[in-house]
């Protein structure tokens, strides 16, 4: 199997709506699978089905940008993640 890919990090997380915000490291398209890790190493698997940049819908992003997506369970700042 190819070593993980590193995308980003979560750096803010908005339990009342679901949405982590990744400050990505790489590019990311709408569609793709992730994978957010915390520091035990436990994984939450995702499709990125709609990514927002400023309240605006977006099909892709690029390194540098911060993201929100809508995710499944809680996250925390600091967590990683992956291309998956």
């Amino acid at each position: 199997m190819a070593e993980d890919e590193k995308i980003g990090e979560v750096i803010h997380y908005f339990d009342k709506i679901g949405v982590a915000i990744i400050k990505l490291d790489k590019p990311l398209k709408k569609g793709e699978s992730v994978e957010i890790r915390n520091k035990k190493g436990e994984a939450q698997n995702l499709s990125v089905d709609s990514m927002q940049i400023d309240h605006q819908d977006i099909d892709e992003a690029k390194a540098g940008d911060e993201v929100g997506v809508k995710i499944l369970g809680p996250v925390r700042e600091g967590n990683e993640v992956f291309r998956g």
